[in-house]
């Protein structure tokens, strides 16, 4: 990587100039929000019911992508299921191989990170499971309660009620 001057760095953390992003419709902006409080009600839900706990942390903002940006590659349901499985096992892995350090943590964010970009199943808030994984240190039942289950039910979630609020369909591949 070549060093760069504070005179190249001014200029980079500048920013190119370009305008914002169209703010979304007021209807968008509501669908997007009432999408999102129906499948982490329903995760909540079902795992209170169930005796297991079925929501994490980065659920919350796979509703940000799945509600409010569902054309998105990143908001399609492959890539939220799988992201956030192959995720929450690579850390379930790193932490059982390498113990709680510090670098295995990191260790693991990075290989979630390439796991989900070779597979090509990227789903940015999936990235943040090896972290919760480290953090709060659970068994291997982890990849299934909460995991597995309640990125199962966002996507079943996601896939009714985004082809009932939306005109267009969903999701746009498998």
């Amino acid at each position: 990587m070549p060093i760069l001057s504070f005179s190249d760095w001014k200029t980079r953390l500048s920013g190119e100039g370009m305008a914002l992003p169209v703010r979304p419709s007021n209807s968008a902006i509501t669908k997007a929000g009432i999408g999102g409080f129906l499948a982490i009600a329903t995760v909540a839900l079902i795992g209170y019911f169930g005796g297991n706990p079925l929501v994490l942390g980065s659920f919350g903002a796979s509703c940000v992508l799945v509600f409010g940006y569902p054309d998105s590659p990143f908001s399609q349901p492959r890539n939220v299921f799988f992201g956030h499985v192959i995720s929450s096992a690579i850390g379930l892995l790193c932490l059982t191989l390498l113990g709680p350090a510090w670098w295995a943590m990191a260790l693991a964010v990075a290989l979630a990170i390439m796991a989900m970009m070779a597979l090509r199943i990227v789903h940015p808030p999936a990235g943040s499971n090896p972290v919760i994984v480290f953090l709060s240190m659970p068994g291997w039942g982890f990849l299934v309660f909460p995991t597995l289950c309640g990125a199962l039910l966002i996507c079943v979630v996601a896939l009714v009620y985004n082809n009932l609020s939306r005109t267009s369909p969903y999701p746009k591949y498998w």
